[in-house]
Protein backbone atom coordinates (compact mmCIF):
# COMPACT_ATOMS: atom_id res chain seq x y z
CA UNK A 1 0.00 0.00 0.00
CA UNK A 2 0.93 3.67 -0.53
CA UNK A 3 3.56 5.19 2.28
CA UNK A 4 2.20 5.74 5.46
CA UNK A 5 3.68 8.80 6.96
CA UNK A 6 3.93 7.77 10.92
CA UNK A 7 6.45 8.68 13.46
CA UNK A 8 9.18 5.96 14.67
CA UNK A 9 7.80 4.81 18.19
CA UNK A 10 10.16 5.94 21.53
CA UNK A 11 10.50 1.99 22.48
CA UNK A 12 12.96 -0.07 20.39
CA UNK A 13 11.87 -2.24 17.46
CA UNK A 14 11.59 -5.92 18.68
CA UNK A 15 11.60 -8.68 16.10
CA UNK A 16 10.28 -12.35 16.55
CA UNK A 17 10.27 -14.96 14.20
CA UNK A 18 7.89 -18.12 13.77
CA UNK A 19 9.42 -21.35 12.10
CA UNK A 20 8.14 -24.16 10.30
CA UNK A 21 9.30 -26.98 7.64
CA UNK A 22 8.04 -24.43 4.83
CA UNK A 23 8.33 -20.87 6.44
CA UNK A 24 10.26 -18.74 9.01
CA UNK A 25 8.46 -15.42 9.38
CA UNK A 26 9.91 -12.54 10.93
CA UNK A 27 7.91 -10.00 12.52
CA UNK A 28 8.17 -6.66 14.39
CA UNK A 29 6.76 -4.88 17.40
CA UNK A 30 6.38 -1.70 15.13
CA UNK A 31 2.92 -2.17 13.72
CA UNK A 32 2.32 -5.95 14.35
CA UNK A 33 3.36 -7.12 10.88
CA UNK A 34 5.36 -9.31 9.21
CA UNK A 35 8.22 -7.87 7.58
CA UNK A 36 9.94 -10.80 6.28
CA UNK A 37 9.32 -14.24 5.05
CA UNK A 38 11.75 -17.03 4.05
CA UNK A 39 10.74 -20.05 2.15
CA UNK A 40 12.87 -22.31 3.05
CA UNK A 41 12.14 -25.51 0.05
CA UNK A 42 12.98 -22.78 -2.07
CA UNK A 43 16.56 -21.85 -3.04
CA UNK A 44 17.21 -18.29 -4.09
CA UNK A 45 19.73 -19.77 -7.45
CA UNK A 46 20.27 -22.77 -8.90
CA UNK A 47 21.49 -25.44 -6.72
CA UNK A 48 21.64 -26.87 -3.10
CA UNK A 49 20.19 -24.38 -0.22
CA UNK A 50 23.52 -23.19 1.86
CA UNK A 51 24.87 -20.64 3.35
CA UNK A 52 26.42 -19.43 -0.27
CA UNK A 53 22.73 -19.99 -1.55
CA UNK A 54 20.18 -18.91 0.85
CA UNK A 55 16.50 -19.74 0.45
CA UNK A 56 14.34 -17.52 -1.46
CA UNK A 57 13.08 -14.17 1.07
CA UNK A 58 10.03 -12.30 0.27
CA UNK A 59 10.60 -8.99 1.44
CA UNK A 60 7.46 -6.78 2.76
CA UNK A 61 9.56 -4.40 5.10
CA UNK A 62 8.46 -1.47 2.45
CA UNK A 63 4.55 -2.88 2.66
CA UNK A 64 3.72 -5.05 6.32
CA UNK A 65 1.92 -7.78 5.65
CA UNK A 66 -0.99 -7.46 8.25
CA UNK A 67 -0.28 -3.76 8.91
CA UNK A 68 -3.38 -1.77 10.25
CA UNK A 69 -4.45 1.52 9.17
CA UNK A 70 -7.18 3.81 9.78
CA UNK A 71 -7.77 3.71 13.47
CA UNK A 72 -7.37 7.28 15.32
CA UNK A 73 -5.79 5.59 18.40
CA UNK A 74 -3.38 3.18 16.51
CA UNK A 75 -1.09 4.33 13.99
CA UNK A 76 0.05 2.14 11.46
CA UNK A 77 3.39 1.44 13.17
CA UNK A 78 2.65 2.04 16.45
CA UNK A 79 4.60 -0.18 18.92
CA UNK A 80 2.86 -3.61 20.55
CA UNK A 81 3.39 -5.57 23.49
CA UNK A 82 4.15 -8.88 22.60
CA UNK A 83 3.02 -11.96 24.72
CA UNK A 84 2.45 -15.36 24.30
CA UNK A 85 5.22 -16.47 22.03
CA UNK A 86 5.12 -20.03 21.15
CA UNK A 87 6.85 -21.66 18.21
CA UNK A 88 3.87 -21.49 15.98
CA UNK A 89 2.16 -18.27 17.53
CA UNK A 90 2.75 -14.80 18.76
CA UNK A 91 0.45 -12.30 20.37
CA UNK A 92 0.79 -8.63 20.17
CA UNK A 93 -2.05 -6.20 22.14
CA UNK A 94 -1.99 -2.61 22.64
CA UNK A 95 -5.50 -0.37 23.66
CA UNK A 96 -7.10 -0.97 20.47
CA UNK A 97 -6.96 -4.47 19.32
CA UNK A 98 -5.35 -7.84 20.45
CA UNK A 99 -3.88 -9.50 17.14
CA UNK A 100 -2.44 -13.19 17.17
CA UNK A 101 -0.90 -14.42 14.36
CA UNK A 102 -0.65 -18.90 14.45
CA UNK A 103 1.86 -19.76 11.82
CA UNK A 104 0.10 -23.31 10.02
CA UNK A 105 0.67 -26.03 7.52
CA UNK A 106 0.35 -25.52 3.60
CA UNK A 107 2.39 -21.87 3.69
CA UNK A 108 -1.12 -20.55 5.89
CA UNK A 109 -0.52 -18.01 8.24
CA UNK A 110 -3.78 -17.31 10.58
CA UNK A 111 -4.41 -13.65 11.98
CA UNK A 112 -6.80 -13.26 14.64
CA UNK A 113 -8.11 -9.53 15.91
CA UNK A 114 -9.88 -8.93 19.02
CA UNK A 115 -11.33 -4.63 18.50
CA UNK A 116 -11.69 -3.25 21.96
CA UNK A 117 -12.78 -0.07 20.45
CA UNK A 118 -15.46 -0.06 18.33
CA UNK A 119 -15.49 2.36 14.94
CA UNK A 120 -17.84 4.34 13.08
CA UNK A 121 -19.19 2.48 9.57
CA UNK A 122 -17.60 5.86 7.61
CA UNK A 123 -14.29 4.65 9.18
CA UNK A 124 -12.32 2.85 6.69
CA UNK A 125 -9.14 0.73 7.85
CA UNK A 126 -6.49 -1.68 5.64
CA UNK A 127 -4.96 -4.52 6.12
CA UNK A 128 -1.77 -5.30 4.67
CA UNK A 129 -0.98 -7.74 2.26
CA UNK A 130 2.40 -7.44 1.51
CA UNK A 131 4.62 -6.38 -1.52
CA UNK A 132 6.41 -9.22 -4.46
CA UNK A 133 8.77 -7.53 -6.29
CA UNK A 134 10.36 -8.52 -9.67
CA UNK A 135 12.71 -10.99 -10.00
CA UNK A 136 15.81 -10.52 -12.78
CA UNK A 137 14.70 -13.17 -15.05
CA UNK A 138 13.26 -11.82 -18.60
CA UNK A 139 10.38 -14.79 -17.97
CA UNK A 140 9.49 -13.23 -14.83
CA UNK A 141 6.51 -11.05 -14.62
CA UNK A 142 4.23 -9.54 -11.96
CA UNK A 143 0.80 -9.60 -11.76
CA UNK A 144 -2.92 -9.48 -8.94
CA UNK A 145 -5.66 -11.73 -8.92
CA UNK A 146 -8.57 -11.61 -7.23
CA UNK A 147 -12.11 -12.89 -6.70
CA UNK A 148 -14.99 -10.13 -6.35
CA UNK A 149 -18.28 -11.38 -5.00
CA UNK A 150 -21.32 -9.84 -6.99
CA UNK A 151 -25.14 -10.24 -7.45
CA UNK A 152 -24.27 -13.19 -10.06
CA UNK A 153 -21.81 -14.93 -7.52
CA UNK A 154 -18.05 -15.23 -7.61
CA UNK A 155 -15.68 -14.14 -10.68
CA UNK A 156 -12.23 -14.12 -10.68
CA UNK A 157 -10.14 -11.58 -11.89
CA UNK A 158 -6.56 -11.05 -13.60
CA UNK A 159 -6.00 -7.61 -12.95
CA UNK A 160 -4.24 -5.67 -15.61
CA UNK A 161 -6.06 -7.38 -18.48
CA UNK A 162 -9.36 -5.12 -18.32
CA UNK A 163 -9.39 -2.70 -15.15
CA UNK A 164 -7.91 0.22 -13.43
CA UNK A 165 -5.03 -1.50 -13.13
CA UNK A 166 -4.42 -2.07 -17.09
CA UNK A 167 -1.76 0.56 -17.33
CA UNK A 168 0.48 -0.71 -14.86
CA UNK A 169 0.25 -4.12 -13.78
CA UNK A 170 1.85 -5.96 -16.93
CA UNK A 171 4.00 -8.66 -17.28
CA UNK A 172 7.01 -7.92 -17.34
CA UNK A 173 11.37 -9.04 -16.68
CA UNK A 174 14.65 -7.59 -17.19
CA UNK A 175 14.27 -6.41 -20.54
CA UNK A 176 11.01 -4.35 -19.55
CA UNK A 177 7.34 -4.87 -20.63
CA UNK A 178 6.50 -1.94 -22.24
CA UNK A 179 9.95 -0.56 -24.48
CA UNK A 180 7.82 1.72 -26.22
CA UNK A 181 6.82 3.25 -23.23
CA UNK A 182 8.63 6.14 -21.76
CA UNK A 183 8.74 6.06 -17.96
CA UNK A 184 10.20 9.84 -17.19
CA UNK A 185 6.88 11.71 -16.70
CA UNK A 186 5.17 8.98 -13.97
CA UNK A 187 5.35 8.80 -11.01
CA UNK A 188 7.80 6.22 -8.71
CA UNK A 189 4.82 4.69 -7.20
CA UNK A 190 1.45 5.07 -8.10
CA UNK A 191 -1.90 3.99 -5.68
CA UNK A 192 -4.48 2.35 -7.48
CA UNK A 193 -8.53 1.71 -5.81
CA UNK A 194 -10.61 -1.39 -7.00
CA UNK A 195 -13.66 -1.53 -5.79
CA UNK A 196 -15.92 -4.25 -4.77
CA UNK A 197 -16.12 -7.25 -1.96
CA UNK A 198 -13.18 -9.32 -2.71
CA UNK A 199 -13.19 -13.16 -1.40
CA UNK A 200 -9.80 -13.14 -1.92
CA UNK A 201 -6.95 -11.38 -3.09
CA UNK A 202 -3.16 -12.52 -4.67
CA UNK A 203 -0.05 -10.52 -5.80
CA UNK A 204 2.53 -12.91 -7.28
CA UNK A 205 5.37 -13.30 -9.54
CA UNK A 206 6.30 -15.81 -11.78
CA UNK A 207 6.63 -18.51 -9.32
CA UNK A 208 5.71 -17.19 -5.99
CA UNK A 209 2.47 -15.96 -4.34
CA UNK A 210 1.27 -13.76 -1.26
CA UNK A 211 -2.82 -13.67 -1.02
CA UNK A 212 -5.17 -13.11 1.32
CA UNK A 213 -6.98 -16.21 1.16
CA UNK A 214 -9.96 -15.96 3.44
CA UNK A 215 -11.00 -13.17 5.72
CA UNK A 216 -14.74 -13.19 7.90
CA UNK A 217 -15.86 -10.00 7.43
CA UNK A 218 -17.48 -8.34 4.36
CA UNK A 219 -14.65 -5.60 2.70
CA UNK A 220 -14.43 -2.83 -0.10
CA UNK A 221 -11.97 -3.99 -2.09
CA UNK A 222 -8.22 -2.88 -2.19
CA UNK A 223 -5.63 -0.20 -2.72
CA UNK A 224 -2.94 -1.42 -5.35
CA UNK A 225 0.45 0.41 -5.08
CA UNK A 226 2.89 -0.04 -7.87
CA UNK A 227 6.41 1.14 -8.07
CA UNK A 228 8.54 1.12 -11.03
CA UNK A 229 11.84 0.88 -11.74
CA UNK A 230 13.35 4.29 -12.03
CA UNK A 231 16.89 3.42 -13.38
CA UNK A 232 15.06 2.42 -16.18
CA UNK A 233 14.17 4.82 -18.95
CA UNK A 234 10.81 2.75 -20.39
CA UNK A 235 8.06 1.39 -17.96
CA UNK A 236 9.18 -1.68 -16.27
CA UNK A 237 7.10 -2.39 -12.90
CA UNK A 238 9.52 -3.09 -9.45
CA UNK A 239 7.38 -4.19 -6.97
CA UNK A 240 3.18 -4.52 -6.43
CA UNK A 241 1.52 -3.87 -2.77
CA UNK A 242 -1.62 -4.20 -1.61
CA UNK A 243 -4.15 -2.97 1.07
CA UNK A 244 -7.64 -4.63 1.43
CA UNK A 245 -9.80 -1.83 2.94
CA UNK A 246 -12.92 -2.51 5.26
CA UNK A 247 -15.86 -0.43 6.75
CA UNK A 248 -15.64 -0.20 10.41
CA UNK A 249 -14.28 -2.63 12.53
CA UNK A 250 -16.01 -5.63 13.98
CA UNK A 251 -15.51 -6.87 17.14
CA UNK A 252 -13.53 -9.87 16.02
CA UNK A 253 -11.99 -10.64 12.24
CA UNK A 254 -10.00 -13.59 11.28
CA UNK A 255 -7.71 -13.46 8.62
CA UNK A 256 -5.73 -15.89 6.55
CA UNK A 257 -3.26 -15.85 4.49
CA UNK A 258 -1.11 -17.87 1.96
CA UNK A 259 2.60 -16.96 1.63
CA UNK A 260 4.07 -19.33 -0.68
CA UNK A 261 5.14 -20.89 -3.92
CA UNK A 262 2.45 -21.05 -7.02
CA UNK A 263 1.60 -24.75 -6.57
CA UNK A 264 -2.13 -25.65 -7.74
CA UNK A 265 -3.06 -28.35 -5.13
CA UNK A 266 -2.25 -26.26 -2.58
CA UNK A 267 -4.10 -22.97 -3.83
CA UNK A 268 -6.83 -25.61 -5.07
CA UNK A 269 -7.21 -26.67 -1.35
CA UNK A 270 -7.50 -22.54 -0.65
CA UNK A 271 -10.56 -21.92 -3.31
CA UNK A 272 -7.59 -19.95 -5.11
CA UNK A 273 -7.02 -22.20 -7.94
CA UNK A 274 -7.57 -19.31 -10.44
CA UNK A 275 -4.01 -17.64 -9.14
CA UNK A 276 -2.24 -20.68 -11.75
CA UNK A 277 -3.77 -17.87 -14.26
CA UNK A 278 -4.67 -21.11 -16.89
CA UNK A 279 -7.87 -18.60 -18.03
CA UNK A 280 -10.11 -20.25 -20.64
CA UNK A 281 -7.94 -23.58 -20.75
CA UNK A 282 -7.78 -24.30 -17.22
CA UNK A 283 -9.67 -27.47 -18.23
CA UNK A 284 -6.81 -29.10 -19.43
CA UNK A 285 -4.34 -27.25 -17.78
CA UNK A 286 -5.15 -28.78 -14.40
CA UNK A 287 -5.14 -32.35 -15.42
CA UNK A 288 -1.82 -31.87 -17.74
CA UNK A 289 -0.26 -30.22 -14.12
CA UNK A 290 -1.45 -33.42 -12.41
CA UNK A 291 -0.02 -35.95 -14.60
CA UNK A 292 3.35 -34.07 -14.90
CA UNK A 293 3.32 -34.44 -11.53
CA UNK A 294 2.43 -38.10 -11.65
CA UNK A 295 5.09 -38.90 -13.80
CA UNK A 296 8.06 -36.84 -11.82
CA UNK A 297 7.14 -38.78 -7.97
CA UNK A 298 7.12 -42.20 -10.71
CA UNK A 299 10.67 -40.96 -11.90
CA UNK A 300 12.03 -38.11 -9.88
CA UNK A 301 13.26 -36.10 -13.09
CA UNK A 302 10.85 -33.40 -14.21
CA UNK A 303 12.92 -33.41 -18.16
CA UNK A 304 11.90 -37.32 -18.05
CA UNK A 305 8.05 -36.54 -16.54
CA UNK A 306 7.96 -33.85 -19.69
CA UNK A 307 9.03 -36.78 -22.27
CA UNK A 308 6.99 -38.80 -20.44
CA UNK A 309 4.18 -36.21 -21.10
CA UNK A 310 4.83 -35.92 -24.41
CA UNK A 311 4.46 -39.53 -25.33
CA UNK A 312 1.01 -39.65 -23.85
CA UNK A 313 -0.27 -36.94 -26.22
CA UNK A 314 1.02 -38.09 -28.92
CA UNK A 315 -0.16 -41.76 -28.04
CA UNK A 316 -3.74 -39.85 -27.42
CA UNK A 317 -4.16 -38.01 -30.95
CA UNK A 318 -2.01 -40.92 -32.67
CA UNK A 319 -5.33 -42.59 -34.43
CA UNK A 320 -6.47 -39.01 -35.56
CA UNK A 321 -2.71 -37.82 -36.83
CA UNK A 322 -2.37 -41.10 -38.63
CA UNK A 323 -6.03 -40.48 -40.13
CA UNK A 324 -5.04 -37.12 -41.20
CA UNK A 325 -1.41 -38.16 -43.28
CA UNK A 326 -3.40 -40.66 -44.72
CA UNK A 327 -6.08 -38.47 -45.74
CA UNK A 328 -2.77 -35.81 -46.67
CA UNK A 329 -1.18 -38.53 -48.90
CA UNK A 330 -4.21 -39.43 -50.79
CA UNK A 331 -5.07 -36.07 -51.73
CA UNK A 332 -1.72 -35.72 -53.19
CA UNK A 333 -2.32 -38.83 -55.02
CA UNK A 334 -5.59 -36.95 -56.25
CA UNK A 335 -4.27 -33.98 -57.45
CA UNK A 336 -3.62 -35.28 -60.57
CA UNK A 337 -7.25 -36.39 -61.55
CA UNK A 338 -8.05 -33.58 -60.10
CA UNK A 339 -6.61 -31.24 -62.50
CA UNK A 340 -8.02 -32.94 -65.51
CA UNK A 341 -11.54 -32.59 -63.92
CA UNK A 342 -10.67 -28.48 -63.24
CA UNK A 343 -9.82 -28.51 -66.85
CA UNK A 344 -12.33 -30.83 -68.58
CA UNK A 345 -15.30 -28.57 -66.41
CA UNK A 346 -13.73 -25.24 -66.01
CA UNK A 347 -16.67 -23.29 -67.63
CA UNK A 348 -18.90 -25.66 -65.43
CA UNK A 349 -18.63 -24.28 -61.47
CA UNK A 350 -21.40 -26.78 -60.69
CA UNK A 351 -20.52 -29.83 -62.46
CA UNK A 352 -17.01 -29.11 -61.54
CA UNK A 353 -17.91 -28.97 -57.88
CA UNK A 354 -19.67 -32.36 -58.38
CA UNK A 355 -16.63 -34.45 -60.22
CA UNK A 356 -14.20 -33.06 -57.45
CA UNK A 357 -16.34 -34.26 -54.70
CA UNK A 358 -17.39 -37.65 -56.64
CA UNK A 359 -13.44 -38.41 -56.69
CA UNK A 360 -13.23 -37.52 -53.11
CA UNK A 361 -16.27 -40.07 -52.28
CA UNK A 362 -14.35 -43.15 -54.62
CA UNK A 363 -11.16 -42.09 -52.89
CA UNK A 364 -12.91 -42.10 -49.45
CA UNK A 365 -10.52 -38.75 -48.71
CA UNK A 366 -12.12 -36.07 -46.68
CA UNK A 367 -10.44 -32.79 -47.48
CA UNK A 368 -11.01 -30.95 -44.34
CA UNK A 369 -9.61 -34.02 -41.82
CA UNK A 370 -6.52 -32.70 -42.67
CA UNK A 371 -6.90 -29.43 -40.62
CA UNK A 372 -9.19 -31.17 -37.70
CA UNK A 373 -6.37 -32.87 -35.87
CA UNK A 374 -4.28 -29.21 -35.80
CA UNK A 375 -7.19 -27.50 -34.66
CA UNK A 376 -7.48 -30.32 -31.53
CA UNK A 377 -4.04 -30.02 -30.74
CA UNK A 378 -3.78 -25.87 -30.61
CA UNK A 379 -5.71 -25.79 -27.10
CA UNK A 380 -3.48 -28.93 -25.89
CA UNK A 381 -0.45 -26.35 -26.75
CA UNK A 382 -1.70 -23.37 -25.42
CA UNK A 383 -2.55 -25.14 -22.14
CA UNK A 384 1.12 -26.70 -22.25
CA UNK A 385 2.72 -23.07 -22.84
CA UNK A 386 0.70 -22.08 -19.94
CA UNK A 387 2.15 -24.28 -17.60
CA UNK A 388 5.20 -24.97 -18.59
CA UNK A 389 6.13 -21.54 -18.35
CA UNK A 390 5.18 -20.77 -14.76
CA UNK A 391 5.24 -24.05 -13.28
CA UNK A 392 7.20 -23.59 -9.69
CA UNK A 393 7.92 -27.43 -10.04
CA UNK A 394 10.05 -26.82 -13.35
CA UNK A 395 12.48 -24.04 -11.26
CA UNK A 396 15.30 -24.80 -11.31
CA UNK A 397 15.52 -28.34 -12.55
CA UNK A 398 18.41 -29.81 -14.92
CA UNK A 399 18.37 -31.88 -17.34
CA UNK A 400 21.04 -33.38 -19.21
CA UNK A 401 23.19 -30.27 -20.00
CA UNK A 402 20.08 -28.24 -19.10
CA UNK A 403 20.85 -26.94 -16.16
CA UNK A 404 17.42 -25.16 -15.86
CA UNK A 405 13.90 -25.95 -17.38
CA UNK A 406 12.19 -22.89 -16.61
CA UNK A 407 14.65 -20.86 -18.69
CA UNK A 408 16.60 -20.84 -21.76
CA UNK A 409 19.33 -23.03 -21.70
CA UNK A 410 22.26 -20.27 -21.74
CA UNK A 411 24.94 -22.16 -22.85
CA UNK A 412 28.17 -20.20 -23.07
CA UNK A 413 26.56 -17.43 -22.24
CA UNK A 414 29.76 -15.14 -20.65
CA UNK A 415 30.89 -15.12 -24.94
CA UNK A 416 27.66 -16.05 -26.81
CA UNK A 417 25.36 -13.41 -28.13
CA UNK A 418 22.02 -13.47 -27.85
CA UNK A 419 22.33 -14.31 -23.79
CA UNK A 420 24.01 -17.85 -24.71
CA UNK A 421 23.19 -20.53 -27.28
CA UNK A 422 20.29 -22.30 -26.79
CA UNK A 423 20.48 -25.57 -28.68
CA UNK A 424 16.65 -27.26 -28.06
CA UNK A 425 15.40 -23.93 -30.16
CA UNK A 426 17.59 -24.83 -32.91
CA UNK A 427 17.21 -28.30 -32.91
CA UNK A 428 13.25 -27.79 -32.61
CA UNK A 429 13.55 -25.41 -35.86
CA UNK A 430 15.52 -28.67 -38.07
CA UNK A 431 12.52 -30.61 -37.07
CA UNK A 432 10.34 -28.33 -38.18
CA UNK A 433 11.51 -28.23 -41.51
CA UNK A 434 11.99 -32.06 -42.12
CA UNK A 435 8.31 -32.71 -40.39
CA UNK A 436 7.19 -30.02 -43.48
CA UNK A 437 9.20 -32.21 -45.58
CA UNK A 438 7.76 -35.51 -44.92
CA UNK A 439 4.28 -34.04 -44.49
CA UNK A 440 2.05 -34.43 -47.76
CA UNK A 441 1.46 -31.52 -49.52
CA UNK A 442 -1.38 -30.61 -52.43
CA UNK A 443 -0.03 -27.35 -52.89
CA UNK A 444 2.88 -25.58 -55.19
CA UNK A 445 6.16 -27.05 -54.62
CA UNK A 446 7.88 -23.67 -54.65
CA UNK A 447 5.77 -22.51 -51.79
CA UNK A 448 5.94 -26.08 -49.73
CA UNK A 449 10.16 -25.38 -49.84
CA UNK A 450 9.47 -21.75 -48.91
CA UNK A 451 7.46 -22.78 -45.88
CA UNK A 452 10.45 -25.01 -44.81
CA UNK A 453 12.47 -22.22 -44.50
CA UNK A 454 10.24 -19.48 -43.33
CA UNK A 455 8.11 -21.57 -40.66
CA UNK A 456 11.14 -23.10 -38.74
CA UNK A 457 12.90 -19.75 -39.13
CA UNK A 458 9.34 -18.07 -37.22
CA UNK A 459 9.66 -20.70 -34.41
CA UNK A 460 13.32 -20.40 -33.94
CA UNK A 461 12.65 -16.40 -33.22
CA UNK A 462 9.96 -17.21 -31.17
CA UNK A 463 11.35 -20.29 -28.69
CA UNK A 464 15.17 -18.85 -28.27
CA UNK A 465 13.86 -16.99 -25.47
CA UNK A 466 11.40 -19.50 -23.96
CA UNK A 467 12.02 -21.41 -21.44
CA UNK A 468 13.62 -24.51 -22.12
CA UNK A 469 11.01 -27.19 -20.94
CA UNK A 470 8.96 -25.70 -24.17
CA UNK A 471 11.14 -26.40 -26.65
CA UNK A 472 11.86 -29.86 -25.23
CA UNK A 473 8.22 -30.72 -25.52
CA UNK A 474 7.71 -28.86 -28.53
CA UNK A 475 11.13 -30.95 -30.42
CA UNK A 476 10.26 -34.31 -29.06
CA UNK A 477 6.73 -33.71 -30.82
CA UNK A 478 8.04 -32.99 -33.60
CA UNK A 479 10.55 -36.54 -33.65
CA UNK A 480 6.90 -38.35 -32.75
CA UNK A 481 5.38 -36.82 -35.43
CA UNK A 482 8.33 -37.47 -38.03
CA UNK A 483 8.10 -40.86 -37.18
CA UNK A 484 4.53 -41.62 -37.60
CA UNK A 485 4.62 -39.68 -41.03
CA UNK A 486 7.80 -42.31 -42.33
CA UNK A 487 5.60 -44.94 -40.67
CA UNK A 488 2.84 -44.02 -42.86
CA UNK A 489 4.90 -43.92 -45.92
CA UNK A 490 6.67 -46.99 -45.67
CA UNK A 491 2.88 -48.48 -45.13
CA UNK A 492 1.98 -46.82 -48.18
CA UNK A 493 4.61 -47.90 -50.57
CA UNK A 494 4.19 -51.61 -49.70
CA UNK A 495 0.09 -51.47 -50.21
CA UNK A 496 0.77 -49.74 -53.05
CA UNK A 497 4.04 -51.86 -54.66
CA UNK A 498 2.45 -53.75 -57.66
CA UNK A 499 3.89 -57.65 -57.90
CA UNK A 500 4.53 -58.14 -61.59
CA UNK A 501 3.35 -61.32 -62.92
CA UNK A 502 5.53 -63.79 -64.39
CA UNK A 503 4.61 -64.15 -68.10
CA UNK A 504 5.91 -67.27 -69.42
CA UNK A 505 5.46 -67.34 -73.18
CA UNK A 506 3.53 -70.73 -74.54
CA UNK A 507 5.83 -73.11 -76.21
CA UNK A 508 6.05 -72.69 -80.22
CA UNK A 509 3.81 -75.49 -82.39
CA UNK A 510 5.63 -78.44 -84.03
CA UNK A 511 4.66 -80.95 -86.88
CA UNK A 512 3.89 -83.55 -83.72
CA UNK A 513 1.71 -81.68 -81.72
CA UNK A 514 -0.30 -80.39 -84.74
CA UNK A 515 -0.42 -84.32 -85.26
CA UNK A 516 -1.62 -85.22 -82.09
CA UNK A 517 -3.95 -82.43 -81.99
Amino acid sequence: PAPVEATVPAVPERNFTLENGELKLEFTSWGAALKRATLKEYAKDRGEISAENPAVELDFSAAPLGRLTGLETVAPNAAYEVRDVTSNSIVFVNAAVTRKYTLGADYRLTLEETFHQATGKDTVTTLGLGAMHLGDSKNDLLSMDSCEETVKGDKAVHHGDDDPLKSYLVSGGAGGCSGSKDASQLPLATTVPVAGARKWLAIKNRFFVTALASVDQPNQGFDAVITRDGRSATYRPQSVAAAVKFAGTAERRTSVFYIGPKKQSLLWDLGMKDVMEFGMWRWICYPIVYVLNFFNNLIPNFGIAIILLTILVRFIFWPLTHKSTVGMKKMQELQPKLKEVQAKFKDNPQRLQQETWQLYRDAKVNPMSSCLPMLIQIPVFIALFNVLRSAVELRYAPFLWIGDLSEPEALFASWFPFGGLNLLPILMAVTTALQSYFTPSTGDKSQQKMMMIMMPAMMLFMFYSFPSALSLYWFLSNVFSIVQMWIIRRQTAKEQAVITPEVIDPPSTTRQMRRHG
